[in-house]
C-alpha cells in the first residue's frame, strides 16, 4: 500500500498563496492518476484536482479553476498544488490521494473513485 504525506499547508491572508505537496512512498504517480480533495468543517469531502495517469490532462473544481494548479515531478515522487489568490472558503484540510485503475473521465471527482489517502495538511485563509 503506498504511503502519501501531504505537506505545506499554513495559516494566510486572503489573496495569498500556498503550494501544497504530496510525496509518495513509492513511483506511484509514474502509473496512476492522483486527485486533490479538502474538507472545511462540517462539510463534506470535495474534489478540488486532478490528473490522469499520463499527466497530460487536469481537472478541476469550478470553485478554483483559474486559481489553483496542480501538477508533478515523478522524479520526486511528489505531486504539487499551487493555490494562489486564496480565499476564506478555501479553508479546508486538503488531501492526496491516489485514483483507482479503471476511472472514468466523468468519475474523476467521487471521492469513492480513490483509494490511497495521505493525512491531510490544514490550510486556513484569514480575511
Amino acid at each position: 500500500q503506498v504511503q502519501l504525506v501531504e505537506s505545506g499547508g499554513q495559516l494566510v491572508q486572503a489573496g495569498g498563496s500556498l503550494r501544497l505537496s504530496c510525496t509518495a512512498s513509492d513511483r506511484t504517480f509514474n502509473s496512476y492518476a492522483m486527485g486533490w480533495f479538502r474538507q472545511a468543517p462540517g462539510k463534506e469531502r470535495e474534489f478540488v484536482a486532478a490528473f490522469s495517469r499520463s499527466g497530460g490532462n487536469t481537472y478541476y473544481a469550478d470553485s478554483v479553476k483559474g486559481r489553483f494548479t496542480i501538477s508533478r515531478d515523478n522524479a520526486k515522487n511528489t505531486a504539487y498544488l499551487q493555490m494562489n489568490s486564496l480565499k476564506p472558503e478555501d479553508t479546508a484540510v486538503y488531501y492526496c490521494a491516489r485514483q483507482r485503475v479503471g476511472t472514468i473521465t466523468s468519475s474523476v471527482r467521487d471521492p469513492r473513485r480513490y483509494d490511497s489517502w495521505g493525512q491531510g495538511t490544514r490550510v486556513t485563509v484569514s480575511s
